[in-house]
């Protein structure tokens, strides 16, 4: 993920999972084979429930270049549209974190999903846009401008939760946070229930996001050839037992 003179901005939302991607960033600065740089930043998009100026000295302390951005376009939806959903907010927070990217000499964009960001992914995707697709760990920004790289991918949220209040790292809550109802929640709420008998739930996911067996899934792309080297299609989907619910969810590029 990481290479020789990279120039790595950590986008900090506020949260637990973001603060222990930095410190784990500063800790491996100081004994990774290469050399390279870390600096960070955060987005103000009218959601945060807690002032920002506790987190802003702790910044100071760790002596770490920050950068804290008011994004206007956000809080004009706003007020435009007070009901926008995470999509549309996504999409305001991609466009003002490639431009302060750019305005701190970053090369690299190192966002903190978890591997619960991970697994939750999956099976939004899949259940809900009809695709076996997750979250890049390593991928580049639409213009090729940047390299965007999600560390913590084999780190559980427990583990960035303890970590963080182990720190004493002010945590500012956001208000997304706090919603209920939602896909992302409920599916939060099955993993936490599964796990009680299952615990290694989301190992064994993400593994399975490493050992895609093609020949078992039902893209023609990868079944196997014939003896004439032809690919045998799969029988068409009756789409009334099998409907596709789109429900805006994408992987963010």
């Amino acid at each position: 993920m990481i290479r020789d003179g990279d120039r790595i901005a950590v986008g900090l939302s506020g949260g637990k999972d973001s603060v222990t991607l930095l410190e784990a960033l500063l800790l491996l600065q100081k004994r990774a084979p290469i050399d390279f740089q870390v600096c960070a930043f955060t987005v103000e998009q009218g959601k945060f429930l807690a002032p920002i100026a506790p987190f802003g000295e702790y910044m100071k302390k760790r002596g770490v270049e920050w950068l804290y951005v008011r994004d206007e376009p956000s809080f004009q939806l706003i007020e435009d549209e007070p009901d926008h959903g995470c999509d549309m907010c996504s999409r305001f927070r991609r466009r003002a974190v490639y431009e302060i990217a750019k305005q701190m000499g970053a090369n690299v964009i190192a966002l903190g999903h978890t591997a619960d960001d991970f697994c939750e992914s999956l099976l939004r995707n899949a259940m809900y846009t009809g695709r076996l697709s997750a979250l890049p760990a390593v991928t580049w920004s639409a213009k090729k401008d940047f390299r965007l790289i999600r560390p913590l991918v084999f780190v559980t949220e427990e583990i960035t939760r303890n970590y963080a209040s182990a720190l004493a790292a002010p945590v500012i809550p956001c208000g997304c946070s706090q919603k209920t109802g939602t896909v992302r929640r409920t599916l939060r709420d099955i993993f936490g229930e599964l796990e009680k008998e299952h615990p290694y739930l989301k190992e064994n996911l993400l593994s399975a996001m490493g050992n895609i067996q093609t020949d078992r899934l039902l893209d023609p792309r990868y079944l196997p050839a014939d003896a004439g080297g032809r690919a045998e299609a799969p029988p068409p989907v009756n789409a009334d037992l099998f409907p596709i619910v789109n429900e805006g969810f994408s992987t963010p590029r």
